[in-house]
C-alpha cells in the first residue's frame, strides 16, 4: 500500500522502535512507516489501517507491538475474533495486561457477555492501572447491559472515579455511560445532570454530550445547507424573469458573459 514520502516512521514511539531494533535497519524502517500510518488513519479511515496493519504484521509478525496494532485496527473495522487473537499473541510476547479490558471488549462483540464478565472478575484487573480499571468497569458494565441488566449495569459504573470532582482522561467516558444507562433505565432527570457533568469534563470532545443533552432537551439543529438547498429548489419552481438583455444584439450579449466568466486555469477548470 501506498505510504506518503513524509512518513519516515520515526515517528513512533521510542518504546516501539526499540521492539523494532530486532529486525534489519531497512525492513524496520518498512514495518515502522507502515506502523504511522494505521495510528494516523485508525479514526478516520478504519478500513486503510486494518490494510495497513496487514502489511506490517506480514512484515514482522514476531514483534509485540505489530501484533497489537494490528489488533486494534482489527478492533476498530469490528472483526472481534481476528483482534481477540492478537491482543493475545501481543500479550502471551509481553506478559502485559494492559490489553485486558479491550480484550474483554471483545468478547462484548462476538455475542459473549457472560465472558467479558468472567474476565472483569480476573486477578489480571487489579494488575492494571487506575485508567485500565476504570475501562474495565466500562465494559462490565457493558456487558452487563448487553445481557438486560440494566440495574446491574448502573450499580457497576458507581464507583470513587465516578463520585471524584477530579478530571481524568477516562472521567467523559465514565460520566457518560453512567448517564445513557440512567436514561435507558427512564431516570431522564439524572441523566441530564449526568451528561452535563460528562460535557464539562469532556474538553476534547470525546463524546456526544452535547447532542444527547440537546436531544433531552428538544433542540432540534437545522442545516444551513438543506435550508439553502430547500431554498433554491423553490426558486427552481418559480417563473424565470425574463432576460433583461433581450433587447440587445447577440454579439453585445456575448461580450457581456465573456467580460465576467471566470478565466479558465491552464491546468483544469476554474476555480470559482
Amino acid at each position: 500500500m501506498p505510504i506518503p514520502d513524509d512518513v519516515t516512521g520515526h515517528e513512533i514511539d521510542q518504546d516501539v522502535r526499540q521492539e523494532l531494533q530486532s529486525l534489519p535497519k531497512t525492513l524496520a524502517e518498512d514495518v515502522a512507516r507502515n506502523l504511522v500510518m494505521v495510528a494516523r488513519l485508525i479514526d478516520e479511515e478504519p478500513e486503510e489501517a486494518y490494510g495497513y496493519s496487514r502489511v506490517a504484521l506480514r512484515l514482522a509478525s514476531r514483534v509485540a507491538a505489530v501484533r497489537e496494532a494490528a489488533g486494534f485496527a482489527a478492533y476498530a473495522t469490528q472483526r472481534y475474533a481476528e483482534a481477540l487473537a492478537e491482543f493475545r499473541a501481543s500479550r502471551r510476547m509481553t506478559g502485559s495486561v494492559e490489553l485486558w479490558p479491550v480484550m474483554a471488549d471483545c468478547e462484548r462483540g462476538l455475542g459473549r457477555p457472560e465472558k467479558a464478565l468472567a474476565m472483569a472478575g480476573e486477578p489480571e484487573v487489579q494488575k492494571l492501572d487506575k485508567a485500565g480499571q476504570v475501562e474495565m468497569r466500562l465494559v462490565a458494565a457493558g456487558a452487563r447491559r448487553d445481557m438486560g441488566q440494566l440495574d446491574a449495569a448502573i450499580v457497576t459504573l458507581q464507583s470513587p472515579e465516578l463520585a471524584s470532582s477530579a478530571v481524568h482522561a477516562w472521567t467523559p467516558r465514565l460520566r457518560y455511560a453512567y448517564a445513557d444507562a440512567l436514561l435507558e433505565a427512564g431516570r431522564e432527570d439524572e441523566a441530564r445532570e449526568w451528561f452535563g457533568k460528562a460535557l464539562e469534563s469532556d474538553k476534547d470532545g470525546a463524546t456526544d454530550a452535547s447532542d444527547r443533552l440537546a436531544e433531552l432537551d428538544g433542540v432540534e439543529f437545522v442545516d444551513a445547507l438543506d435550508e439553502h438547498g430547500d431554498e433554491q429548489h423553490e426558486d427552481d419552481d418559480r417563473e424565470p424573469a425574463a432576460d433583461e438583455h433581450d433587447d440587445e444584439p447577440a454579439d453585445e450579449r456575448d461580450e457581456d458573459r465573456d467580460a465576467v466568466a471566470p478565466a479558465a486555469d491552464e491546468d483544469g477548470p476554474a476555480k470559482a
